[in-house]
This record gives C-alpha cells, sequence and structure tokens, in this order.
C-alpha cells in the first residue's frame, strides 16, 4: 500500500519508519529539535504544504500536517519548492546540499544542524522506505 503525498497519513508512516530505525536512533541520540517542513507551491504541485515533526534523542515524538508554519512550535523551520522536497524524498538531492546550494531554506540555527549529516542522511532513508505515490 503507498501513501498519498502529501497527507497526515504519510507523514504519520514516515514517524513510524524513523522510530523503527536503529541507524537513526544512533545517529541522533543528541539530537533534540522539531521541524516544520514547508513544501511551497510550485509548477509541480499548486498547494503550500506543511508538516510537523518532532525529534527528540534519536525518536520521532509527533507528526502532524498542519494549516500554517504558525500552527505549532519548532526549533527549524525548512521550507522549499515542492519539487525539490520531492527529489530528497526519491534520494536524488542530498537535504544538506539543498541547505548549502539554497535549494531550500532554514529558519533555526544552521550550524546544529550541521553537526548532525548522519541524522539527516538517516531521515531521508527512513523517507525513502515509506511507500509514497506522489500527485500526477
Amino acid at each position: 500500500m503507498a501513501f498519498k503525498f502529501p497527507s497526515d497519513e504519510w507523514i504519520k508512516e514516515f514517524g513510524r519508519q524513523i522510530n523503527s530505525s536503529k541507524a537513526y536512533e544512533e545517529s541522533a541520540k543528541d539530537w533534540e529539535g522539531d521541524f516544520i517542513f514547508v513544501m511551497e507551491a510550485d509548477n509541480t504541485y499548486p498547494k503550500t504544504v506543511y508538516f510537523f515533526i518532532g525529534l527528540n534523542h534519536g525518536k520521532c515524538t509527533d507528526t502532524a500536517m498542519i494549516e500554517s508554519e504558525d500552527a505549532r512550535k519548532a526549533e527549524f523551520v525548512m521550507s522549499g519548492a515542492f519539487a525539490n522536497w520531492r527529489k530528497i524524498i526519491e534520494g536524488k538531492l542530498d537535504p544538506i546540499q539543498a541547505l548549502m546550494t539554497r535549494k531550500m531554506k532554514l529558519k533555526g540555527n544552521l550550524a546544529k544542524v550541521l553537526r548532525y549529516p548522519k541524522s539527516a542522511k538517516e531521515l531521508v532513508n527512513c523517507v525513502q522506505r515509506v511507500p509514497t505515490e506522489f500527485p500526477s
């Protein structure tokens, strides 16, 4: 069964994948910081979408599809065009490289994020395990 992207079911499955990953748990054992992911409308998807993901010491504490960037409090907000998010989910774009090349933007302490490149890679591994059905 594939999960429609974007949807609340999809982000919840992403959280389950994170919590079943020993590699993520180990790489992020010292990490504290929640994220809001903003998928900005572009020519591949007509609507801006917001996801909240709670991350604390190698575990996902909460996930939700939310109405706006202000709907939940988070230490970090990562935003970019919907097409770039799809590339990250499909493993065609590294999230750290996307930040460094300004394909993605980050509100929050970039230096803190850059200290956890293995955690970012493991999150991408987790997201790739979510059977995803993208809009056509």
